[in-house]
């Protein structure tokens, strides 16, 4: 029996990274995706096939998915949407432009793939999609705006697919990572520098906070995991008979999942707000 296809994406470092190559071994055919040329050729040396994919561009992300079909000779059966990044910023110091980079790369570059992906399955009645979350997909903190924003949206989309997809064999599970160590921290560092006008900003004070905080080198926030935490979650989805439809992962999750069934809004919100870090002026 040939081994099940899987698609991996933002596979660069961290939870990408560790995913496909912990997925390899374990003996999954795995097409592992990047957005530069020196990751693809990294993750390559490390024995992945390798698919570049920007999920900001529908043409990248058509010309992605018809070389896995290519490749795999129209096989696919898990989906791992994971490549994404966080724009640090308060709302209101987030222009439009700067939102809609949040959402083409975390929002609907991941809904234009899964939708490839569906008919596939469809055909083949059976299969598991798998989208990366965050515990900011259903609590949100100060100055991560566009990032909850982004996550909140999946999270619902995910919720409205799991129900339409009911009875066809493909399963759909989010995983609500905390702190996990990966680049993150440097991309969004980039991020704040690049989209934010910080000089200008009423919240100058907090950004410097955070500029020291995400360019501090190891973990910057307690009860921080490697990213082999999230793999036994996604092995967990690919592989049970009944996948969950939520998998926590973190004690953060687990303490926010817990509080925002517990308080109220308003008590939540303090709980939220001192949380946040830079939220404290």
């Amino acid at each position: 029996m040939p081994s099940k296809t899987i698609l991996v994406t933002g596979c660069s470092s961290g939870i990408g990274l560790v995913t496909a190559t912990g997925l390899k071994a374990r003996g999954y055919r795995v097409f592992a995706t990047a957005r530069k040329p020196e990751d693809l050729e990294m993750l390559s040396q490390l024995g992945l096939e390798t698919l570049p994919l920007d999920y900001s561009s529908s043409d990248s992300v058509r010309q992605c998915f018809a070389g896995l079909m290519e490749k795999s000779e129209g096989q696919l059966y898990g989906l791992f949407n994971n490549g994404a990044y966080g724009q640090p910023g308060a709302v209101e110091d987030l222009t439009r432009d700067t939102l809609r980079m949040q959402f083409e790369a975390n929002f609907f570059g991941w809904h234009e793939l899964t939708r490839l992906a569906i008919p596939v399955m469809r055909s083949h009645g059976v299969g598991r999609i798998v989208h990366n979350s965050s515990v900011l997909g259903f609590a949100a903190m100060p100055f991560r705006g566009a990032y909850n924003a982004s996550k909140f949206a999946l999270e619902g989309l995910t919720d409205t697919l799991r129900l339409e997809l009911r009875g066809s064999g493909i399963s759909v599970s989010l995983i609500e990572p905390g702190p996990i160590l990966s680049r993150f921290r440097a991309n969004a560092l980039h991020a704040l520098k690049e989209n934010i006008d910080i000089e200008q900003s009423i919240y100058r004070d907090n950004y410097k906070g955070a500029l020291a905080r995400l360019a501090r080198e190891g973990p910057a926030a307690p009860f921080t995991l490697p990213p082999e935490a999230v793999l036994g979650k996604v092995i967990h989805a690919l592989e049970s008979r009944r996948p969950r439809p939520r998998y926590y992962v973190t004690v953060p999750t687990y303490l926010f999942g817990i509080l925002k069934r517990l308080l109220g809004t308003r008590q939540l919100d303090r709980v939220l707000y001192m949380a946040g870090g830079e939220g404290k002026r």
